[in-house]
């Protein structure tokens, strides 16, 4: 959003400054995503992925001398060299377009006065028309159970990190169980969660269904010894383990911003800011966009997004509102998951059960077939408003690349999208996307909803 100001012709000063984490953990220019999120996770996920490959190759042919085995080092070292790259490409972005950078923690004097501590202790004073918000929030720990915060360590998000964490610690070949409290990517389609961590389970990765961690203790030999609840049987169970990672959510950075100095509103229960629909707070010339905000999709494209046309409007150069409807996100596990618009209990829960209509298949992607790899938990869904229309409420998708077959898929959902139009398009052959366009069996029906043929 700086940046974006800037290009305007506006004058501006990012100030950004980390904390360091319970275990003293600390990062460069660039928030979470850049540096402990989106970038060196998915990077992580592709080492796993070129894992499968390898394994995969023997049956195209490749003679692989040998047993195969994976470098921790080598491949961390490789990740955070790029993720410094990112943090310098930042930093040069900004002295570009003459934003000034002043890495100190920000907190509210007064409306237009944003007060800066250094790490030395120094104060500056910097005043502006307009202050905008943009801290995002910071990785909880389960205080309320012993030895979390000292013997474990958190990424800071919820179900679908923790699920995207599990698949590739278990793809390049390490002992990997997941404990779920409750159910699985809550927030997203339950259906499509099920396939997910089936696929996962038959990869290798345990997951403790139903249970609730009691208590982490260090054993004399170094391990890490987790005692938890089966909440399906009330019995204690435990287990040994290297590492305990705590994916149990963030809190939002306002509490040490002085908001409550300037009375600006923010969602007792959560924390957040409370916003408008043009980003404002309860403070006229405050702003705030991005995970800081109540209500808001916690997705770094978002807050892109949003920053981008709050400078337009702030500016004076529009008054276009972001749209949060249909925003795709794709879950990184093993095997993909995208999907963007409404999942099928949102939309029953709209519409009504008789209102929607479901369009299904079970599909086999070209590549698993040669690696006879199995595809039983590859699937297309659909969603759509039953009647003459049949707008696409929702789409979704398990498979290999789903990041990028949801996202052409999602401009149409922009756009309003029939089922008539999906029917419409041409597939492009031989893909995955290309089942998309063809899906035609509706859950209605109970029809077998398996694609055959090539």
């Amino acid at each position: 959003q700086g940046v974006s100001s800037a290009q305007l012709g506006q004058r501006v000063a990012v100030l950004d400054f980390v904390e360091p984490s319970a275990k003293g953990t600390r990062w460069g220019l660039g928030g979470t995503c850049v540096n402990v999120g989106c970038i060196p996770k998915k990077l992580m996920h592709q080492a796993a992925l070129l894992g499968t490959a390898v394994k995969d190759a023997k049956k195209y042919g490749w003679q692989i001398p040998g047993p195969v085995s994976h470098d921790w080092a080598t491949m961390a070292g490789a990740v955070q060299n790029h993720v410094r790259s990112l943090n310098w490409g930042h930093r040069v972005q900004l002295q570009d377009k003459k934003v000034k950078y002043l890495n100190l923690k920000g907190s509210l004097a007064d409306e237009h006065t944003v007060k800066g501590l250094s790490k030395a202790g120094k104060e500056v004073f910097l005043t502006a028309k307009n202050i905008v918000i943009a801290t995002g929030g910071r990785p909880k720990y389960p205080t309320n159970i012993p030895g979390a915060m000292e013997h474990g360590f958190t990424t800071g998000l919820h179900s679908d990190v923790a699920l995207e964490c599990a698949g590739f610690l278990t793809g390049i070949g390490l002992d990997t169980t997941v404990m779920v409290r409750s159910i699985a990517l809550r927030g997203f389609d339950q259906q499509m969660a099920g396939l997910v961590t089936d696929y996962m389970e038959a990869y290798g990765t345990r997951f403790a269904w139903k249970s609730v961690p009691k208590k982490v203790e260090k054993l004399p030999s170094g391990a890490l010894q987790v005692t938890w609840v089966d909440g399906q049987t009330g019995s204690e169970a435990r287990d040994t383990y290297d590492s305990v990672l705590w994916a149990v959510g963030r809190a939002p950075e306002t509490k040490a911003l002085g908001l409550d100095r300037l009375n600006v509103q923010l969602n007792n229960a959560t924390g957040k800011i409370v916003v408008g629909a043009d980003e404002s707070t309860s403070v006229p010339n405050i702003f705030a966009f991005g995970d800081i905000s109540e209500g808001r999709p916690e997705l770094t494209p978002t807050a892109i997004k949003a920053g981008k046309l709050l400078a337009r409007r702030l500016a004076g150069q529009s008054t276009e509102l972001m749209n949060y409807d249909n925003v795709p996100t794709t879950v990184f596990t093993p095997l993909e998951y995208g999907c963007v618009g409404l999942s099928e209990e949102e939309a029953e829960r709209r519409h009504g059960k008789d209102g929607i209509e479901v369009f299904h298949a079970f599909y086999k992607p070209l590549e698993f077939t040669v690696a006879e790899r199995d595809a039983s938990q590859c699937y297309i869904k659909v969603i759509c408003e039953r009647g003459a229309d049949q707008k696409i409420l929702g789409l979704h998708f398990t498979g290999p690349n789903a990041g990028e077959v949801t996202q052409g898929f999602s401009m149409g959902l922009q756009c309003g999208a029939t089922y008539s139009h999906l029917l419409q398009t041409v597939g492009i052959h031989p893909t995955c996307a290309e089942e998309v366009v063809k899906v035609g069996i509706t859950k209605r029906s109970g029809l077998d909803a398996a694609v055959t043929g090539c």
